[in-house]
């Protein structure tokens, strides 16, 4: 168990690191905010403001996509003073930019039409008042002539950071605990413990087997409780929760990417004899059945990212959607009910938390089974 909890710390460490890469890459940032007065709107309560210039209506949607969406800000709270004037109080996030050199400062330096370095901030993306574009992953091939590469330390980076340091402290404490109690699991063993052996007896080895599921068994302890762990921390409404990592389609297409390597790396012949030449398959078919299989190789990733996506976000959207009521009928009689469902939904989220891990997990323990699963004649 000890051997087991140092090679998942490696992963967590290695899973970080590619997470965090791509995660910079695709993200779609809101506004960076440090203590400011006349912010843009950012929720609920912040609708009610500048009667003189007449009520702004509260715009739900708005308020919802702020929220799942990831930002150059950790926000904090909002608060109103007698004049109506706002103050936002939030974290600033770093910001990582290259465009032929690279540029470090905080995201409250561009906050507010403020410019730093040539840049600044509008609608929460850190944008080029030189005209130079943001650079995709398609441009490192062709050429960041007028591009820029944004590598900012957004929210949703910053989640996985410290989801990732939440895990190496769990399982640092689990095997300090068996050294101390000569292997014998308590304190936060006597927690890791049942789950470890759950994912083991009931995941590893009934889909890979008993020769190889030890091999696999780190990567699936890894993936389940970064999931996991994360889907928790993104239903903490206040710092250092609140992030929505695991509905961040860039998060889950990784995870997805690296089942699909695992598994078509450890494929073995009897695997890829199976798509290069399917069993019982005439031969004049063999031109229509190998590419089915092989679209079968990127078809199981991309259910698997977009199943834990779409049902994070879900979540989400309808506990938002249903605290959004009360502002939208602008009634405290509402209340008690749209409270009493985001409650319920909420704890129910807390089921589909640990429920969303276990089949990410589950499903890639049966593709990496379907690999190396050896025929017997």
């Amino acid at each position: 168990m000890q051997k087991t909890t140092r090679r998942l710390s490696t992963f967590l460490a290695a899973l970080g690191l590619l997470l965090c890469s791509f995660s910079m890459q695709a993200k779609a940032a809101d506004s960076t905010v440090t203590v400011a007065k006349n912010a843009p709107q950012v929720a609920g309560a912040e609708a009610d403001k500048h009667a003189a210039e007449g009520e702004k209506e509260f715009n739900a949607v708005e308020m919802i996509m702020h929220h799942i969406s990831d930002s150059n800000e950790w926000h904090l709270w909002t608060s109103t003073d007698e004049n109506g004037e706002e103050h936002h109080v939030s974290i600033p996030l770093p910001v990582i930019l290259y465009d032929g050199g690279f540029h470090f400062f905080m995201s409250s330096a561009i906050a507010h039409g403020h410019e730093h370095d040539g840049y600044t901030m509008e609608h929460g993306r850190v944008v080029s008042v030189q005209g130079k574009q943001r650079a995709t992953i398609a441009d490192l091939f062709t050429g960041l002539d007028n591009k820029f590469i944004d590598l900012s330390i957004t929210k949703n980076v910053a989640g996985i950071l410290i989801s990732i340091l939440v895990l190496m402290l769990i399982f640092t404490a689990s095997r300090k605990a068996y050294q101390k109690n000569s292997g014998i699991p308590k304190g936060v063993a006597g927690f890791t413990e049942p789950v470890i052996l759950f994912i083991r007896d009931e995941v590893a080895i009934p889909n890979i087997g008993h020769k190889q599921a030890g091999r696999f068994l780190p990567l699936l302890l890894t993936i389940f409780f970064f999931i996991w762990i994360n889907n928790l921390l993104g239903l903490i409404p206040f710092f250092p929760g609140g992030t929505n990592v695991t509905g961040n389609i860039a998060v889950t297409m990784v995870l997805a990417l690296i089942t699909m390597v695992v598994v078509n790396v450890n494929g073995n012949k009897s695997y890829w004899g199976h798509i290069f030449k399917p069993p019982g398959v005439p031969a004049w078919l063999l031109p229509i059945m190998i590419p089915v299989e092989f679209l079968g190789i990127l078809t199981k990733p991309f259910a698997l990212m977009m199943r834990l996506f779409a049902n994070i976000t879900a979540g989400h959207i309808m506990i938002l959607s249903l605290v959004s009521l009360i502002f939208m009928f602008k009634s405290v009689a509402i209340a008690p009910a749209s409270v009493a469902l985001a409650l319920f939904v909420s704890v129910l989220e807390l089921l589909v938390a640990a429920l969303q891990a276990y089949i990410f997990t589950v499903l890639t323990a049966l593709f990496i089974g379907m690999a190396v699963h050896e025929e017997h004649h």
